[in-house]
């Protein structure tokens, strides 16, 4: 890192996969003090299962966390795509080359084992500071030194005052309503029309019956589809937990609030949502004990105009939340965390206006990526939700037989992607900096 920037200050708004990241990364790369607020106690640890792409496992491997995180990881191996009512395979797809291509293999794991396994490596770095109990009530002043107030729990309101904010402050973020408030213009959280149910059923649950334990004990991702509905479940946790997620009609989210994102659910709702699902998931959603469902729902976000505003930016779900049915989200905030790490550790001086720029160069860096995988996830989706009749038929030719070619491109888009090394060629152009 120049000299120049070695007492520079960043403050980061929340301890999500993006604040996480973020926070790791920027100590990684020479940021001397880093500020993380969180208005939880603690990071809590919870969560279901999560897929671990090598886009995100090399970022990781090159922080120093992955290691313990892939130690928990299940290797997945195939992907096995069957119709939701006689669990017929409609398609299989070979994961073992990704290890191979990729650098890192295909993986998934416990989202709490994910956050876990970043916190501890945050721990180590002295430039971080976390702080707990901590409520950050917006930016008052967005540029030179962007300022917000801080609430502890327990004590007086304060100011702080940095060099950056990056607002890692989740779907629900408090600096983005505000950003776009400045900008004057009108773009909020939209309801995708769906929801999840996310159960984890153990070992010990399963263990009498053998068609159950053949999954459990498989480095398979398995996915049943049916009419505007469908199931994903694999092995998390040494194999120790099978993680189910749904994603079904919202239908008790309609007249909620708009700042509510989960609920209690209803067991006998949740068994009617699937009723015509094959007798293998009904024996499964049948195990998840009475009080233990809760419901989740789905929501985007339009294409935001920016992701920066003076010396502030966004960060994962902040401004590019998607449908789960891509398995990227938590990689696209901590590909986020890898960019920022980059840009604001090669700062030629504190200036704003070096600042700026090279907040400018993350966002083009990662913006447009991020919303073609938000784009990409919602059609993914209506491909899998698409109905009976002629419709079926033809999702399920598609199932049967890919386009070879087409998917080895997506595939290396999405995975194959360096955008870590991407942000340090752009800077270096922006910035006249010769190599």
């Amino acid at each position: 890192m120049n000299q120049e920037v070695s007492s520079l200050h960043v403050a980061i708004i929340g301890t999500g996969m993006g604040g996480l990241a973020s926070a790791l990364s920027l100590a990684k790369h020479g940021v001397p003090h880093i500020d993380v607020y969180e208005t939880a106690s603690n990071l809590g640890f919870v969560g279901a299962g999560i897929q671990l792409a090598p886009n995100m496992g090399r970022i990781l491997n090159k922080l120093g966390c992955w290691e313990p995180i892939a130690k928990e990881a299940t290797e997945i191996k195939v992907a096995s795509i069957r119709q939701h009512d006689s669990n017929n395979e409609l398609g299989h797809v070979d994961f073992s080359y990704v290890g191979r291509d990729y650098g890192i293999p295909h993986m998934v794991g416990h989202r709490s084992s994910l956050a876990e396994g970043m916190y501890e490596a945050c721990k180590k770095e002295k430039a971080i500071t976390f702080h707990f109990r901590s409520t950050c009530n917006g930016i008052k002043s967005w540029t030179p030194k962007p300022t917000f107030t801080v609430t502890p729990r327990d004590g007086e309101p304060y100011d702080v005052s940095v060099d950056v904010v990056l607002a890692a402050d989740g779907i629900k973020s408090v600096v983005r309503p505000q950003i776009l408030k400045n900008l004057g213009v009108e773009a909020e959280v939209t309801d995708s029309g769906q929801s999840a149910y996310r159960i984890m059923l153990t070992r010990e649950q399963m263990s009498s019956d053998p068609e159950m334990l053949e999954l459990l004990n498989s480095d398979q991702v398995t996915r049943w589809i049916g009419e505007r509905r469908h199931i994903i479940a694999y092995p998390i946790s040494n194999k120790t937990i099978y993680n189910i997620s749904t994603a079904q009609p919202d239908i008790h989210f309609a007249d909620a609030p708009s700042a509510t994102y989960t609920t209690r659910g209803s067991k006998a709702d949740m068994l009617d949502n699937f009723k015509d699902f094959c007798p293998l998931i009904q024996r499964m959603l049948h195990l998840v004990p009475d009080g233990e469902v809760c419901e989740w729902k789905l929501r985007v976000h339009s294409p935001l105009p920016t992701w920066v505003y003076g010396n502030v930016a966004l960060v994962g779900d902040a401004c590019h939340p998607t449908l789960p049915h891509l398995a990227q989200g938590a990689a696209q905030a901590i590909e986020d965390a890898g960019v920022l790490g980059v840009v604001l550790s090669m700062l030629p001086d504190r200036s704003t206006e070096s600042i700026r720029k090279a907040l400018r160069v993350y966002e083009k860096v990662r913006k447009e990526r991020a919303e073609i995988l938000v784009d990409m996830a919602a059609a993914s989706c209506r491909t899998l939700h698409l109905g009976e009749g002629a419709a079926r038929e033809e999702r399920d030719k598609q199932f049967a037989a890919p386009d070879k070619a087409v998917d080895a491109e997506v595939q290396k888009m999405i995975m194959g992607t360096d955008v870590v090394e991407e942000a340090r060629e752009v800077f270096r152009v922006e910035f006249g900096i010769e190599i």
